[in-house]
């Protein structure tokens, strides 16, 4: 498990089976059991909190990570790697975050 990666959970209702996209740093996945991670889910409103995923990321239809719907989960609900954001879309990642929780630096630096 690493950051940025993009794995299938079985969360718990109403969630339940849904792609999410692992935010904590890679340190933490050797020693924590809870990891945050942000949902990934097919209602696309086009706003800054979102980042658009598809095919390139192993995804088979058009969707987002939805930087709003943070979580917490624990490392049992992971249950397959499906894949990882593109090195040079991170920043699209941190932008959204940033949106999100009203951090303006990371708004104004990968915006």
């Amino acid at each position: 498990m690493k950051q940025y990666e993009i794995w299938w959970a079985d969360l718990p209702k109403p969630a339940g089976r849904r792609p999410v996209l692992l935010l904590s740093r890679d340190g933490a996945y050797s020693v924590l059991n809870k990891f945050v991670a942000a949902e990934i889910t097919a209602t696309i409103r086009h706003i800054p909190i979102e980042v658009p995923l598809g095919e390139t990321e192993g995804i088979s239809k058009p969707c987002i990570v939805n930087c709003d719907n943070l979580r917490t989960i624990s490392k049992v609900h992971l249950v397959e790697r499906i894949s990882q954001i593109p090195a040079g879309r991170i920043g699209e990642v941190k932008r959204a975050v940033g949106y999100a929780l009203a951090w303006e630096e990371l708004i104004e630096t990968n915006g």
